[in-house]
């Protein structure tokens, strides 16, 4: 099969398009989260986003209206009790997690068990995208991207040492809750390419793969984002044409560049010793 015939899918297109999307918003962020050690995160919240789903098929509404604002909720309340409770990031995303979870086992119980439309959410059906969730990929995407350029140099601070960026009059407490909710909806969006059970993995993977090579913030996000991008378009292709699960493939290509970074980086230290 060659290009133009892969391309001339609907469906391929909406995949690529809304994924391209995604994958590439989940690198951005998940630089600035796995530096600031909170790349737990998005595994948290995907399981406050299995909870949001269950609680749309008990009150059969559409499962992006309920989920963005339940996963929103969940990650300022993750921020509030770092802040004011005293507890560590870790344990407030082992906290929302918990309740996410068991939530979402309760509601998915009184909803009939785990049906076939449960299940595509969980392990995710990138092919299944709809135009209006490419459109919604899109406003976001937008709306990180411009976030990020726009305050690229107070990420960069509070990044790595948030209390001389308060210091210096950087607004941090609001950028930390621009971050938390972009990433909400980022992890509510990532369900349709990966699943809820791999949403972690595409914000962390191309992250620790950039770091392996790259020399500054900057190139980080780069390396992240060409990583996850090719990743994706890899991973559909494999998906579509060897008829396999596309979150699936997605994640392990985007080990093997893991991998692959790894070695280059050993066998470039072992050439300077």
């Amino acid at each position: 099969m060659d290009v133009l015939e892969f391309l001339s899918y609907g469906f391929i297109r909406r995949a690529l398009i809304a994924g391209s999307l995604i994958s590439v918003i989940c690198a951005v962020l998940g630089v600035i989260l796995v530096l600031r050690r909170l790349s737990l995160i998005g595994d948290g919240l995907s399981h406050v986003t299995f909870g949001s789903v269950a609680l749309a098929m008990v009150l059969n509404v559409y499962p992006l209206a309920v989920s963005i604002p339940v996963v929103v909720v969940s990650s300022l309340g993750i921020l509030k009790m770092t802040e004011r409770a005293g507890i560590y990031g870790d344990a407030a995303i082992g906290v929302v997690s918990s309740v996410g979870i068991a939530c979402g086992i309760l509601l998915a119980s009184i909803a009939g068990g785990f049906n076939v439309d449960l299940f595509s959410y969980l392990f995710g059906n990138i092919l299944s995208i709809s135009t209006a969730e490419v459109i919604t990929a899109v406003v976001v995407s937008c709306a990180v991207l411009a976030e990020v350029f726009l305050h690229f140099e107070e990420m960069f601070s509070i990044t790595f040492d948030e209390e001389f960026a308060r210091a210096s009059g950087i607004p941090v407490d609001r950028l930390n809750i621009v971050i938390m909710v972009l990433t909400a909806v980022t992890v509510v969006l990532a369900m349709k390419v990966v699943g809820i059970m791999l949403t972690s993995a595409l914000l962390v993977l191309p992250a620790v793969t950039s770091f392996q090579n790259a020399r500054g913030f900057r190139s980080a996000m780069l390396t992240a984002v060409i990583a996850s991008l090719v990743s994706l378009v890899s991973g559909v292709a494999l998906s579509f044409s060897l008829d396999l699960p596309a979150g699936a493939s997605i994640v392990v290509i985007n080990v093997v560049f893991f991998g692959f970074a790894f070695m280059v980086r050993r066998i470039a230290e072992g050439r300077a010793r």
